[in-house]
């Protein structure tokens, strides 16, 4: 406080007059000075109570209560744990839903056309089929074609095949050319039969209308068969049928052209890219007037 400030500001009142007046230099004495106390005459010591509170007084810069260096590198490392334990869990979180839940998958070929197209992106939901569900006919499906439209390549036993195996499964390591999308047409039990251009395809007897969701001008198919299902298997076919090697290609090879449920990655849910091509790939009513004919297709 300055020594030139006017004593009336102290408490607002007049300072009084004469010879009584407190000299400057007692008005801006700290309490318990001699000169404010009017004892000039007593000892030096002052009345601890009188000294002034200095527990308010702010921390002079640099006290204990300022972090140091040492503090400040603490929060930021403290913040770098807490970051890659978020993009950790993140990451976690992403394996377990492509593993179990749904996955990316791009459309290769135009086997599948006008449905799907080549570039186009699907998710594909795994849990379609789980917990005792099964592919149902119309259902558009994504397989792995070892063993039933490829022959399983020689892979020897080992930790770094399981590794491989392990993450193609999550989604970390590209499915490759094995993985097939196509449409089901039989299931486990039925018979499919055609009699070749001209003729729709019959399941268990009964004719079905594709014209939904063939490629504009397609047969049903050009090529006349006749097979019945094996329990646990599936009839695929593309809706491109003149430009599809599906079941009908490979009905010589050992397996038949059949594709094991087992192999079935998940159902085809939904086209998300391109923009433009956004749709939900519903099951098709082609194939309700064969529910109830046979096999166990009406059971999935």
């Amino acid at each position: 406080m300055s020594t030139h400030e006017p004593p009336a500001d102290r408490d607002g009142r007049p300072a009084p007059s004469g010879a009584d007046s407190p000299t400057r230099s007692a008005v801006v004495s700290a309490p318990g000075s001699l000169a404010s106390s009017g004892q000039s005459g007593q000892s030096g010591q002052s009345d601890p109570s009188d000294l002034p509170d200095l527990s308010d007084l702010p921390d002079e810069p640099g006290g204990a209560d300022e972090p140091g260096d040492g503090s400040a590198g603490a929060v930021g490392r403290s913040r770098s744990r807490d970051l890659l334990l978020l993009t950790g869990v993140c990451l976690l979180v992403l394996l377990l839903v492509n593993a179990f839940v749904a996955r990316p998958f791009s459309v290769p070929s135009g086997s599948m056309e006008n449905t799907l197209r080549p570039g186009d992106r699907l998710i594909v939901n795994k849990l379609s089929y789980a917990f005792g569900g099964h592919p149902r006919r119309g259902d558009v499906v994504v397989f792995d074609g070892t063993g039933s439209f490829l022959h399983k390549p020689f892979e020897p036993d080992g930790f770094w095949t399981s590794l491989r195996a392990f993450g193609r499964d999550v989604g970390l390591v590209p499915a490759g050319d094995s993985v097939y999308v196509k449409r089901v047409v039989g299931v486990g039990g039925d018979r499919v039969t055609s009699t070749g251009p001209g003729r729709p395809i019959t399941v268990n007897g009964v004719p079905v209308d594709e014209s939904g969701y063939l490629f504009p001008g397609d047969e049903a198919s050009n090529v006349a068969f006749d097979v019945v299902v094996p329990p646990g298997k599936l009839w695929v076919m593309g809706d491109h049928r003149s430009a599809s090697r599906d079941s009908r290609d490979h009905l010589g090879e050992p397996g038949g052209g059949f594709v094991p449920e087992s192999k079935v990655i998940g159902r085809a849910a939904w086209v998300v890219f391109p923009v433009g091509h956004w749709a939900a790939l519903d099951r098709p009513a082609a194939f309700a007037a064969a529910e109830g004919t046979g096999g166990h297709g009406e059971q999935r």
